[in-house]
């Protein structure tokens, strides 16, 4: 490739290495099924599915039944013992239905302190229970947007993009002059440099049409010039999602500003295809013939 656009080089320097940048896991899971995530800024990593065939309880036997979930929470510990980093990662957030959440973290702990995992131990305040629909993956948008979850995962980078584009929708219905979206009104908003923070998808970049990727890099290299705050979101990530449902570009405006819209065709113009002039435009005939006595007699008066 001989030309590389200055967010392409960003955003790879950042996501060389995503597992150890993702300061936030989760773990989303219900009977039998669970998704060990990691998230960053720019993307949602699925690192683990566990499914467990787990047998309905019988009447005075529940022998295979309990084995089938010791197996399922034994397979949960193992994957977040692989696939989450202490060291970088802020919060785990086990999110379930029902109870599943509590006991899902109790089972974890019992098996690091049985295999002497002082790590995980020393990080057990890091295990967050919270409610979820599913353990299906997309039950993670609606944890991430639940008010109780926020302040526990606000220092992480995921959070910021749920929560610039929660503060876009609210001043949608607030202050509609102080939140555009749409290249065009955008564009405008930028050229009066009232930008505050701009809210882009990445798969604007990755256009096949290469004048539309280039007028997105422009955008975004001249609102940073502009002293705007530039977020970059991933459309794997849920939050990204739901900003490519509108066009992908989005603005919140440092103060309210309302885009003039130009008409077309001037009014003069269109009196005029219609066969008639607008009263603006009419002027007065010139005469050559002099005013008359009454004109004169006024005005005599008028001095008088």
């Amino acid at each position: 490739k001989t030309r590389w656009d200055a967010m392409h080089l960003e955003r790879i320097s950042m996501a060389t290495d995503p597992s150890k940048t993702a300061d936030l896991a989760a773990v989303v899971l219900q009977e039998g099924l669970a998704h060990i995530c990691l998230i960053t800024s720019f993307t949602t990593l699925i690192r683990q599915k566990i499914s467990v065939s787990v047998p309905r309880k019988r009447m005075g036997s529940e022998t295979r039944h309990s084995k089938a979930l010791s197996r399922f929470y034994e397979a949960i510990y193992e994957g977040v013992e692989r696939h989450v980093d202490f060291d970088v990662v802020k919060c785990v957030i086990v999110a379930s239905p029902a109870f599943y959440k509590d006991e899902c973290i109790k089972r974890i702990l019992e098996h690091a302190s049985k295999r002497g995992n002082k790590s995980m131990l020393d990080n057990k305040n890091k295990f967050i229970p919270r409610h979820a629909s599913s353990g299906y993956i997309q039950a993670l948008k609606e944890v991430l947007a639940d008010p109780s979850c926020s302040e526990l995962i606000k220092s992480t980078k995921a959070f910021d993009e749920v929560k610039a584009l929660e503060k876009f929708f609210e001043m949608m219905n607030k202050n509609p002059d102080q939140a555009f979206y749409g290249y065009d009104d955008v564009r405008q908003a930028n050229d009066t440099k009232a930008i505050a923070q701009l809210l882009v998808t990445d798969s604007l970049f990755r256009s096949h049409d290469i004048g539309t990727r280039q007028k997105y890099v422009d955008l975004v290299e001249s609102a940073k010039e502009n002293g705007a705050d530039v977020k970059i979101f991933s459309s794997l990530h849920v939050s990204g999602q739901q900003l490519d449902q509108l066009t992908g570009v989005a603005a919140l405006l440092r103060f309210p500003l309302v885009l003039e819209v130009l008409d077309p065709v001037p009014q003069g113009k269109k009196d005029s295809k219609n066969g008639s002039k607008s009263k603006k435009d009419k002027k007065p005939k010139k005469s050559d013939e002099p005013p008359d006595d009454f004109e004169h007699d006024g005005a005599f008066l008028g001095d008088f």
